[in-house]
């Protein structure tokens, strides 16, 4: 069996009869989980272990663990600064900013290695125009240079943690006021303002990143479509002319920035068409099983290769917690975390 191009959900902490069957289904390849889906550190060992037990080759779980506002687990796990806390160090220390960003990417990656979670969809790459509430933050940093170096940084340090980075949302969703899970937005800059937006992906493709997540956003200039369904976006411009070759993961297709594209199957037919190796479709059951039967026998190779690349690597041997390592850097964050009220008042 392989994997196949659908990600999708389950409903808690531990896995029923009826989603052990759903993700037997060749047409799914992945897990996302939720903070609905934690409860303990033990709970989610079982799950993820669950997840991996139900064929073979395994499935790839997954989880949006960024820090800041987007951390799915927290109780048990070390609390993560927004990534523009470190863009906002960046401008005052350098060098401590990148070696925190590197120590924030491995401790994420490892704290959830531990348990068994293959992937986090991290780090954002969006550049901070100050337009987007969704994306705020969330950014690094306004300037991409800063963005990639800090970004590059945190994915190092994740890949040393035994986990691939996903860079999001391509080609970049700090250009739009309106959030994707409630509109479709529209940016209508020309070709020339969004390469900034790109160069972040570029210096990470460099350095070996593993995935990408694209936007649920309209490039009007460019195409009618959200480059999520958009062909000229994920062949042109990620393939051909950045060079990826790493996997390519759409946005939820539950969110609102995808209905243009029509039913949850057509979202999910269409996406495939343009490029994506792995679509998403979240929170939402029977969405997930029409897609997941529409597919039928779809089959892509080259889509299978790059989720399979994707599966987590080593986790260190025995507890976590008691490695030096760990304790270090878990007491590095939290003394930033304690010092920011103070970085704040000298930037300003």
């Amino acid at each position: 069996m392989t994997l196949g191009p659908v990600m999708l959900d389950v409903a808690g902490t531990v896995l029923t009869a009826e989603e052990r069957e759903l993700l037997a289904h060749p047409n799914v390849g992945g897990v996302i989980l939720f903070s609905r889906n934690y409860e303990s550190a033990q709970q989610l060992r079982a799950l993820t272990t669950a997840i991996h037990a139900l064929r073979q080759p395994e499935l790839v779980v997954t989880v949006d663990q960024e820090g800041g506002r987007v951390q799915r687990f927290r109780d048990g796990f070390t609390p993560l600064p927004a990534m523009h806390a470190l863009g906002h160090k960046y401008d005052l220390e350098r060098e401590q900013a990148l070696q925190l960003a590197e120590r924030c990417g491995w401790l994420m990656a490892a704290e959830l290695r531990a348990l068994g979670v293959d992937l986090s969809f991290a780090p954002v790459l969006d550049l901070d125009y100050g337009l987007s509430e969704v994306i705020g933050d969330r950014a690094f940093h306004r300037d991409p240079e800063v963005v990639a170096r800090l970004a590059g940084r945190f994915a190092a340090g994740m890949r040393r943690a035994g986990m691939a980075a996903v860079g999001k949302h391509f080609p970049g969703h700090g250009g739009v006021a309106a959030d994707s899970h409630h509109a479709l937005p529209e940016d209508r800059r020309p070709y020339a303002d969004l390469l900034d937006d790109m160069r972040p992906y570029e210096r990470l493709i460099e350095e070996g990143l593993g995935g990408v997540m694209v936007a649920h956003v309209v490039y009007s200039r460019l195409d009618r479509l959200p480059a999520g369904f958009s062909r000229w976006w994920l062949h042109n411009e990620l393939r051909i002319r950045l060079r990826f070759q790493g996997a390519v993961f759409s946005d939820d297709l539950s969110m609102a920035g995808a209905a243009v594209a029509g039913t949850p199957p057509e979202r999910a037919k269409l996406a495939l068409e343009a490029g994506c190796d792995v679509v998403l479709v979240c929170n939402d059951r029977p969405a997930a099983v029409a897609v997941v039967e529409a597919l039928g026998d779809w089959y892509e190779p080259a889509g299978h290769l790059r989720l399979a690349r994707l599966r987590g690597r080593n986790t260190l041997e025995g507890e976590l917690q008691a490695s030096p390592e760990w304790r270090r850097t878990e007491a590095l964050v939290r003394e930033f975390e304690d010092e920011r009220p103070r970085l704040v008042l000298e930037g300003d």
